[in-house]
């Protein structure tokens, strides 16, 4: 049984200064950044892999290096294109096209792709591989850790809704447009297109990867984290000049 979700208070009207809205999207962006990375490298870097990234990272991890194959800028091109594919998708399930919506997401890519990459390319080299049991325990710990960042990162940003990643406007648009507010079931629904972008990296590659039981923690509770975030992480900060489409 879904336990009853609390009310969420949000406006169509902009509350906030630009400059405090820029300034908690500039650390909700970072924290975002930094906990897909978290997700991404604890999976890479633990023998036997079993641990998984994130679903989205996990899913345009793996279409990316299937079709860009495996180089030093695939994480960067991967995110963003593939992000604005979604963003072609949000304008579907609003029933128009803004092109000031998905100029905004791209704005939002371009950073929080830079970012993934720049953030991959330290981690990828401070953190050692993971054998041993307490070595490995740590790492199930980060990734964990990860997608309690990603899952904050998001509430944050939702609220403030200055620009927002294309899966994360899409989670918006579902959940107050066909989800009555409940961002679990929003979060669950907005994991078809990653699904479907990791089928077709199996079917190119014959194999596929970063899926585990962190993959597995970020389905069931990345959602529930990013509602209890909305109560707890910036309590005054509330949800804002919400378009969800007509």
């Amino acid at each position: 049984m879904n336990a009853v979700q609390p009310q969420v208070t949000f406006d169509k009207q902009r509350h906030i200064s630009m400059a405090a809205s820029i300034g908690y999207f500039a650390v909700s962006l970072v924290i975002n950044s930094l906990g897909n990375v978290l997700t991404l490298v604890t999976s890479t870097h633990i023998h036997p892999s079993f641990l998984g990234s994130a679903y989205w990272t996990a899913a345009e991890s793996n279409l990316g290096q299937a079709l860009l194959g495996n180089n030093s800028q695939v994480l960067f091109w991967a995110f963003l294109v593939l992000g604005m594919l979604v963003a072609l998708i949000n304008a579907g399930l609003m029933h128009h096209f803004e092109w000031e919506r998905v100029l905004g997401n791209l704005a939002f890519l371009l950073p929080f792709s830079l970012f993934i990459q720049w953030f991959a390319n330290i981690f990828n080299r401070i953190m050692p591989n993971a054998y041993s049991p307490l070595m490995v325990t740590l790492y199930v710990l980060i990734n964990f850790l990860g997608v309690v960042f990603m899952g904050t990162a998001i509430s944050i940003y939702q609220r403030v809704n200055l620009v927002l990643h294309p899966a994360d406007d899409l989670t918006q648009i579902l959940r107050y447009r066909y989800c009555h507010g409940n961002a679990t079931v929003a979060m669950w629904f907005s994991y078809v297109p990653p699904t479907i972008m990791g089928i077709i990296a199996a079917l190119m590659t014959g194999s596929i990867t970063n899926f585990g039981i962190g993959t597995l923690f970020a389905f069931l509770f990345q959602g529930s984290i990013t509602g209890i975030a909305d109560r707890i992480v910036f309590p005054k900060l509330k949800h804002q000049a919400l378009d969800v489409g007509r």
